[in-house]
């Protein structure tokens, strides 16, 4: 479903939340239009296991490890999308 990228580099908060709105579009198996970047993760289904394969597959596309807390803390993709980037940024990842 993801493949292992170094994704940092040129992360925009488009690219994060295009990438994590294909991910849950393809477990709601529908297509992406349908997925609303402002509803929370729970409004999809999304359960803490779901939640944690979720995050080790956008880890993965990411190249850098999130903080356990991430989707809690930042519960919509809008809000993790622009979370990521930001982090990114100051913390020069990887």
């Amino acid at each position: 479903m993801s493949e292992t990228t170094n994704a940092s580099a040129g992360l925009t908060v488009e690219s994060v939340q295009e990438w994590i709105v294909a991910q849950v579009a393809a477990r709601l198996e529908t297509t992406p239009d349908q997925v609303d970047v402002h509803k929370y993760f729970d409004e999809f289904g999304v359960d803490s296991a779901d939640a944690l394969v979720l995050a080790g597959e956008l880890e993965k596309w990411l190249g850098f490890e999130l903080e356990t807390t991430a989707m809690w803390y930042h519960p919509t993709i809008a809000e993790l999308a622009a979370h990521i980037v930001e982090r990114s940024s100051l913390d020069g990842a990887p």
